[in-house]
């Protein structure tokens, strides 16, 4: 009958070690799992930056493309209309006459701003301080030289601002640059459109780095005329002709 209770006894008490170790290898295991899950937390982290960069890109490329489809459907309506401006986006959505029919000139996904929280592109009138200082951006960037207009039909927006131009210095367009933001939409005589958004780049556009002072017009864009320095990796589209956007210098993108 001891021995008996001495078996009972040496079970319990062997089981009773064995649940500790038991338990001892299950809160072991818990917290490995949690320092994986916490590496993996600090992984997502650091790539989440990367990430969003890549998203915000890929809009700004998208938007580029848009604002340039804008700015050759613009240039097709003043050359079919002998120099009258467009006054709205539907304007251009509505296409031009051909017969009996009518020639489209605008898919309406560009007409479409991806950055604008409204989707609305801001019109340019070519009296705007926008433009202006946008074409000194561009000679800045090239160099010191403005571009030629596409055709005589379109001297009479660019030479009024050619003198303008060339008298401005780099800090006069630095001191407009607040004042530059004028919001029209709708029913007013346009030779470019802009983003509403007035957040910093990730991609540099003619060098400029905020999508308010990007402009899409037809004007600035001759011959041999690139937003994109020599050797850049997307300094060639598959056309040949050299694409209009380049990369961020603050980083390096694939």
């Amino acid at each position: 009958m001891v021995s008996g209770q001495w078996s009972v006894v040496s079970w319990r008490k062997a089981n009773k070690g064995q649940r500790t170790k038991d338990k001892g290898q299950k809160g072991m295991s818990l917290i490995a799992v949690m320092a994986v899950m916490t590496l993996f937390a600090i992984a997502l982290l650091a790539v989440a930056p990367t990430v969003q960069q890549g998203v915000q890109r890929e809009k700004e490329l998208e938007q580029i493309r848009r604002g340039e489809e804008v700015a050759d459907a613009i240039k097709q309506y003043v050359i079919f209309y002998n120099g009258k401006l467009p006054d709205s986006i539907d304007d251009l959505l509505e296409g031009l006459p051909q017969g009996t029919k009518k020639r489209q000139i605008l898919r309406p996904s560009a007409a479409i701003d991806p950055l604008s929280a409204d989707g609305k592109w801001r019109l340019i009138k070519p009296t705007d301080t926008a433009f202006l200082n946008f074409g000194k951006r561009v000679q800045i960037y090239n160099n010191g030289v403005l571009p030629s207009s596409p055709g005589q039909i379109f001297d009479r927006y660019a030479l009024p601002l050619v003198n303008i131009i060339n008298s401005q210095s780099d800090s006069d367009v630095k001191e407009a640059d607040e004042e530059e933001i004028e919001v029209a939409t709708d029913k007013t005589p346009f030779i470019g459109v802009a983003s509403q958004s007035r957040s910093s780049s990730v991609i540099a556009y003619y060098g400029i780095e905020n999508h308010s002072k990007w402009i899409f017009t037809p004007l600035f864009r001759s011959t041999g005329v690139s937003a994109v320095r020599p050797g850049s990796p997307n300094s060639v589209n598959s056309g040949g002709q050299r694409n209009t956007f380049s990369q961020d210098n603050r980083q390096s993108i694939p």
